[in-house]
């Protein structure tokens, strides 16, 4: 019988993991090698001790109310894509309001994670501490792993020649940037185009002599501002709209979003997507566009080689430059586990539903958040601890071990990845918290609301699929779900309400009832092409309504 919990990290995942143990009556003891709640969001000047955080002038890329906890929304004069100042106050009040900050163990390093002798039968693990110069060892019935996917730097330095033997200037990975003030009146080669890679570009270009941009992948380019000026992914991340991601060939939904990509601006004439590419990654960012389009960001292709002052580029192109910052990404490691548990998955694809190592005797260690997802981490990353905790209390089981390796071997990329490319490989948000859901028995039936509420039934099924909807049912149901909801887009236009603008134009009752009309036909397609996909015409996964 699981009690007594190890929590490691005090990021997201550590405080949504003691906060759903203490739901469940466990007893979770959270070690934190820093001073402070909050992880990477926990921002710092420094870069010592190995202490990752996010740059100084960070945004986050998901709106408040894609990204909040499932029984606990931003508070609604927030803004709805926020400084990393304002996510920690809403971790603060969250600890607080929860009680969660007297359960951790603040300036303690997770020094060694062990299975104890009697581990097939007991579950157990010793799990040796430091404090101040003082180790300690503790058993416990379960561990919680907590400390994500950005732990060490992936530099690969080896793909670059020249660049430790020939180039004379300053090279840096993204992990050691704070501010652009360093790099004024400089000539700056950015490797990598993820969404770190084109906030740093554009923010470069403000005070650096010259910044070149140089990727070898396809990447379109967001705004996080969508249609009639709503979050992005408000509007997008939707259960009907994953219901079409399952419905349509996967060529059509493909043409589909490169025609919509390229309604903003033609990517192909930048320089940086084609839609002929079949691999291609997405990244949020306003501002890259028009640098581009000013010249204060100029794009290249995937570096050849570096001179002493300059990088030479696999078109010919050569370019003078004084420092590269390399935007490469980030690879997990857990050196505090054990070798012979650490062997048992090398990626999240080799864990069951990306949590669970299936081939330990006992499933008592659990691997919290990490995972990339299409919308925000930290959604899924609670679904995980409700699920997880739920299992350990006992409520919930895990199917046998054979079970479990089939679903990882299916779910296996065909080819091995490099790291940064298996970064990419991001599953679809709306699918796997309704998969993860689903598991922890709190997934809402849109056909039963359809049957009970309509108003909600709309709302869960066309609307934005928050993290409130896996409150409506189930252990940990939230009185409070259905009204926070229902009042979603209230509270994403509340700070913008700083001056009122009269406008009688009001065409939402007419949508509701095209909504209403739709959401039969949808729920009665499904199911019905479901029912023929069993059959054995296609082996497809039923879509997650």
């Amino acid at each position: 019988m699981v009690r007594r919990v190890a929590v490691i990290g005090a990021g997201v995942g550590g405080l949504v993991s003691v906060k759903c143990c203490l739901d469940e009556g466990l007893e979770p003891t959270c070690f934190e090698r820093s001073e402070d709640i909050g992880g990477l969001w926990c921002y710092t000047d420094s870069t010592d001790g190995g202490r990752l955080s996010v740059y100084r002038s960070v945004i986050t890329n998901t709106s408040k109310e894609m990204s909040c906890f499932s029984d606990f929304p931003y508070p609604e004069d927030f803004p709805s894509y926020l400084p990393h100042s304002l996510v920690l106050k809403y971790f603060r009040m969250y600890a607080q309001h929860f009680g969660l900050l007297q359960h951790i163990r603040f300036k303690t390093t997770a020094l060694s994670v062990r299975k104890r002798p009697d581990f097939p039968t007991s579950g157990q693990w010793e799990v040796v501490t430091e404090t101040d110069g003082i180790q300690e060892s503790h058993v416990f019935d379960a561990v919680m792993v907590c400390t994500g996917h950005y732990q060490e730097i992936y530099l690969p330095l080896a793909s670059f020649p020249g660049i430790n033997t020939h180039f004379k200037g300053q090279y840096l990975h993204s992990q050691a940037y704070k501010d652009a003030e360093a790099f004024r009146g400089k000539r700056v080669l950015v490797v990598g185009i993820g969404n770190t890679g084109g906030d740093l570009s554009v923010e470069l270009s403000r005070v650096a002599a010259k910044v070149f941009l140089s990727s070898r992948s396809n990447t379109w380019v967001l705004s996080r501002v969508s249609d009639h000026g709503f979050p992005v992914d408000m509007v997008s991340t939707t259960r009907f709209n994953n219901f079409l991601d399952w419905l349509l060939p996967s060529a059509i939904m493909k043409r589909i979003k490169f025609r919509k990509f390229n309604s903003w601006f033609n990517h192909t004439n930048y320089g940086l997507a084609s839609t002929k590419s079949s691999n291609f990654k997405v990244i949020v960012n306003e501002e890259l566009p028009f640098c581009l389009l000013s010249g204060a960001i100029v794009m290249k292709p995937k570096v050849k080689e570096f001179t002493e002052s300059s990088a030479v580029f696999e078109d010919g192109t050569i370019e003078n430059i004084d420092v590269v910052l390399f935007a490469t990404g980030y690879i997990f490691s857990f050196p505090f586990l054990e070798e012979s548990v650490r062997s048992l998955f090398k990626d999240n694809r080799c864990l069951y539903k990306c949590i669970f190592p299936p081939q330990l005797e006992k499933p008592t260690l659990a691997i919290i958040g990490l995972l990339q997802l299409t919308g925000s981490v930290m959604v899924g990353t609670e679904m995980q601890a409700r699920w997880v905790t739920g299992i350990f209390a006992g409520w919930n089981k895990l199917p046998p071990t054979s079970r479990m390796m089939a679903d990882v071997l299916k779910r296996k990329p065909p080819v091995q990845r490099n790291p940064p490319e298996r970064e990419n490989l991001k599953m679809s948000y709306v699918s796997y918290t309704s998969e993860i859901a689903s598991c922890a028995g709190v997934k809402p039936s849109v056909l039963r609301l359809l049957l009970t509420d309509p108003r909600l039934a709309l709302a869960v099924f066309f609307g934005p699929c928050t993290p409130y909807q896996y409150r409506l049912v189930g252990r940990g149901k939230w009185s409070g779900a259905r009204d926070a909801i229902l009042t979603q887009w209230q509270r994403t236009l509340k700070p913008l309400r700083t001056r009122v603008v009269d406008d009688f134009s009001d065409s939402s009752s007419g949508c509701c009832w095209m909504c209403l009309l739709v959401l039969p036909v949808a729920l009665t397609a499904g199911f019905f092409l479901s029912k023929y996909h069993q059959l054995g015409w296609r082996a497809w996964a039923g879509p997650q309504l």
